[in-house]
C-alpha cells in the first residue's frame, strides 16, 4: 500500500474577507467559489506556474517527507498479526530498521524525518517496524518475540523486497532488542551488516529512583516462583501499560534479561551480555544529557565500558543531547548516516555469505 504517513491534524478551511464587489449573502452563487474566487482577484490576475498552465497543480515535492510529521511510503504487514506492520520510505535494496523503545510506535523520534531524507540520498530506505510491544504493548511482550518478529521483518524484506542486507537502529529500549536478536543467531541475523545503539540505557536503574520500584520486584519475583509471572502486575507497578510479572523483572530487576546497560554491572557481566556484539560492526550513540540516566552514573566512563564490552565499538557521544537526541537532531542524523556510508557496503552482494 503506497501512503502518505502524517501525523498531522487537518487545518481547517480560511475564511474570505468580504469587500465591496463581494456577492451579498443574499447572492446563489457557493460560499466555495467565492473563497476561490476572492483568492484570484485580489491580485487582479492570477499567475500561473508552469504545471497549473499545463492544466496540472502543484505537485508535492518528491522524496520521502513530504512536509513537517508527513512521510511518503509503503504500508505492509511483514506477519500474520494486525500489529505486525511497517512502513518504509524509499525503494532501495538497503534498509536501516528503526527499532523504537518503550512506548514507541511510527514517527517516535524527531531525528527520523532528515535520517530518511539523508538516507534516500545515500540510496537507503529506512523502515520502522510496529513490535507488539510497540506502544502500550511492552509490558505483555519480551525480548524474545520482539526478536522473533524482527526476524519476520528482515525474512520479509529479503524475499519480498530482494534486501542486500541491513543495519539495525535502536532507540532506548531498543537497543536490547538488537542485542537480543544478534544473540540468538536466527536465520535472518546473518543479514545484519551493522547495528546502532542510540540512547542505550539502564531501564533497571532508572527504575530504581521511582518509590515504588523496589516492593514491586520483590512481588513479581513472588509472583514468578508462584508459576504466575503471565499474570498482571497492581497498576501502580507501571501507570503507562499493563505489565506481566515476567516483563516487570526482566527491566527492573539485578541481571535480568533486560540489563544489559547497568552502569553498576563488572566487566566480565558487561562482556557476558554484550560481547557476541563483537561479531556486527556497532556503533553507540550515547547522549550526555539523558534525563532516563540516573545523576550518579558517570556517563562518559560507561560509555567507553560498553563499547569495550563489545569488542571496540564505534563511541559518539552528544554533548548536552537528551534521550530521543530531539534537541540534538541534526548531530544524530550525521553519526548515523556516516556510519551507515562507512559499514553498510561491507559485504552487501551476498547477505549469507
Amino acid at each position: 500500500m503506497n501512503l502518505s504517513l502524517s501525523s498531522s491534524s487537518p487545518s481547517s478551511l480560511p475564511s474570505a474577507a468580504a469587500s465591496p464587489s463581494s456577492p451579498s449573502s443574499s447572492s446563489t452563487t457557493s460560499w466555495l467559489s467565492g473563497i476561490v474566487r476572492g483568492r484570484t482577484d485580489r491580485s487582479g490576475s492570477m499567475k500561473l506556474s508552469a504545471n497549473s498552465a499545463s492544466g496540472f497543480l502543484p505537485a508535492d515535492p518528491p522524496g520521502p517527507v513530504v512536509r513537517k510529521n508527513h512521510f511518503r511510503g509503503l504500508l505492509f504487514k511483514y506477519g500474520p498479526k494486525s500489529i505486525q506492520v511497517a512502513f518504509k520510505t524509499g525503494d532501495f535494496k538497503q534498509q536501516v530498521i528503526f527499532i523504537g523503545g518503550l512506548t514507541d510506535g511510527f514517527m517516535a523520534v524527531e531525528y527520523l524525518e532528515p535520517l530518511a531524507i539523508a538516507l534516500d540520498k545515500e540510496k537507503w530506505s529506512l523502515v520502522q517496524i510496529l513490535l507488539s510491544s510497540s506502544y502500550s504493548g511492552y509490558g505483555t511482550s519480551s525480548l524474545q518475540q520482539d526478536a522473533m518478529e524482527l526476524d519476520q521483518l528482515i525474512s520479509y524484506l529479503i524475499n519480498k523486497e530482494d534486501s542486500e542486507g541491513v543495519v539495525l537502529l535502536g532507540h532506548s529500549t531498543g537497543c536490547q532488542d538488537i542485542v537480543h536478536y544478534m544473540r540468538t543467531n536466527a536465520a535472518c541475523s546473518r543479514a545484519v551488516r551493522g547495528a546502532i545503539l542510540q540512547a542505550p540505557v539502564s531501564d533497571r536503574e532508572y527504575r530504581a529512583t521511582l518509590p515504588e520500584t523496589a516492593a514491586m520486584i520483590d512481588l513479581a519475583s513472588t509472583m514468578i516462583s508462584e508459576g504466575r509471572g503471565l499474570e498482571l502486575m497492581p497498576r501502580d507497578a507501571d501507570p503507562s501499560s499493563p505489565i506481566t510479572a515476567n516483563r516487570y523483572y526482566s527491566l527492573c530487576s539485578y541481571m535480568g534479561d533486560d540489563d544489559m546497560f547497568s552502569s553498576d554491572l563488572t566487566d566480565d557481566q558487561l562482556r557476558m551480555r554484550l560481547g557476541h556484539m563483537a561479531n556486527t560492526p556497532c556503533q553507540v550513540i550515547y547522549s550526555m544529557g539523558d534525563e532516563y540516566v540516573p545523576e550518579y552514573v558517570d556517563k562518559k566512563a560507561l560509555v567507553v565500558r560498553l563499547c569495550k564490552s563489545m569488542g571496540g565499538a564505534e563511541k559518539v557521544e552528544i554533548a548536552h543531547g537528551n534521550h530521543s537526541l530531539s534537541n540534538r537532531v541534526n548531530e544524530a542524523v550525521d553519526a548515523i548516516v556516516d556510519f551507515v556510508k562507512r559499514e553498510g557496503p561491507k559485504g552487501w552482494d551476498d547477505p549469507w555469505h
